[in-house]
């Protein structure tokens, strides 16, 4: 059973830095892309940053620059360090992988709460 166990959320001031971690394990078929979607207050779930098996990277025009993914495939994690917070990058963070055999999978989320 793959599990996936976020890790990093918190409360922050504009202008400030987190790093968000998610620790995928039980997936028997590998990991092709890592991801990070986000939820603000009211809205609907959007796409952040993804980064492919072989660390290619793309961004949302709204935190490139400021958010950078990685991944280490030896441990099944990826990271968003996120720099230069805004208070509208508040928001229930959601870690999301895909399998090797193309099934999604996603974490329970972690509140990211920018403070003006």
């Amino acid at each position: 059973q793959v599990q996936l166990e976020e890790t990093g959320g918190g409360l922050v001031q504009a202008g400030g830095s987190l790093r968000l971690s998610c620790a995928a394990s039980g997936s028997r078929f590998g990991i092709i892309n890592m991801a990070w979607y986000r939820q603000p207050p009211g809205k609907q779930r959007e796409s952040v940053a993804i980064i492919t098996r072989d660390g290619g990277t793309d961004y949302a025009p709204s935190v490139k620059g400021r958010f950078t993914i990685s991944r280490d495939n030896a441990k099944g994690t990826v990271y968003l360090q996120m720099n230069k917070l805004k208070p509208e990058d508040t928001a229930v963070y959601y870690c999301n992988i895909i399998a090797g055999d193309a099934t999604p999978y996603w974490g329970k989320g972690t509140l990211v709460t920018v403070s003006a």
